[in-house]
């Protein structure tokens, strides 16, 4: 574990475990957690003789809580800082949710030089918000709602997404778990409000299309179609359509949360495609 500091100042803290000669998996979270979201990954994946690397976005967990720099070139820039800095080649990226926009964004603006394969897990692209163009989309209303949950009440709002939607505990006989309810609401508390408030048009107003048509390695597209946080109609499929080497691969029933509440069914797939 350690901190790199970006060019323009801010500290990102990134955790790097395994053989430093080791194939490398570098994981990207979602909003508004941390690296820690990835503990089921990157535990299975060094014990199969990985590497694995995550960072906290800039004003989220552990990493520098600055005021300004939350979009996707900011966020593409800082893991470029961390690949450079580990010295990390031929490395396999899996981002879920707005770490799939991450990951996509950071491929297309910096190249492929240093990139093998790439996942996107219940991520946001092409598009969230409701545009002429994106017809399928949510309102930006449902995201201006987000924005004022987090600016008068969000350790209540961090709460109720994961106790409800996020890991599918609403749904019919779901079983909750309160442990994974906490983890959720501890990592989210950890970040800066600013970061996470701005964070929410990062991930919803941002249009990866043309990042989408430029990336040429490998994709998996992984995407539950009981996804009520990033709807799969409007995600998964679309992103695999625009990928010159995309392939989908729809879960029924899993909820957006799905590397926690089906840990080993996603593992054992990122492996295969890993391994592929």
């Amino acid at each position: 574990m350690g901190f790199v500091t970006t060019p323009d100042g801010v500290e990102i803290f990134f955790k790097d475990w395994g053989p430093k000669d080791a194939p490398v998996v570098y994981f990207h979270h979602g909003w508004p957690l941390s690296a820690d979201d990835w503990d089921a990954q990157m535990l299975f994946f060094l014990a199969e003789g990985f590497r694995v690397v995550a960072h906290d976005r800039r004003g989220h967990g552990r990493s520098g809580q600055v005021w300004d720099g939350h979009d996707m070139d900011h966020y593409a820039d800082d893991v470029l800082a961390v690949v450079k800095h580990l010295d990390l080649h031929h490395v396999v990226h899996a981002g879920h949710s707005t770490g799939g926009g991450e990951v996509i964004h950071y491929v297309a603006r910096h190249g492929d030089a240093r990139v093998a394969k790439a996942v996107l897990i219940s991520a946001v692209p092409p598009i969230m918000v409701q545009t002429p163009a994106n017809p399928g989309g949510l309102p930006k209303s449902v995201f201006d709602d987000f924005q004022h949950q987090v600016a008068t009440n969000r350790a209540q709002f961090y709460h109720d997404i994961a106790a409800g939607p996020f890991y599918g505990f609403n749904r019919d006989g779901a079983t909750a778990q309160p442990g994974v309810i906490l983890n959720w609401w501890r990592q989210g508390m950890m970040g800066s409000a600013k970061a996470h408030y701005d964070g929410i048009v990062a991930f919803s107003q941002t249009d990866f299309t043309e990042d989408l048509q430029r990336v040429a390695v490998p994709v998996l597209v992984m995407h539950g179609d009981d996804d009520q946080i990033v709807p799969y109609a409007d995600s998964g499929p679309l992103s695999a359509k625009l990928l010159k080497n995309g392939t989908l691969k729809t879960y029924p029933g899993y909820p957006h949360g799905m590397p926690t509440t089906h840990a080993a069914t996603i593992n054992a797939d990122l492996l295969a495609f890993i391994r592929s």
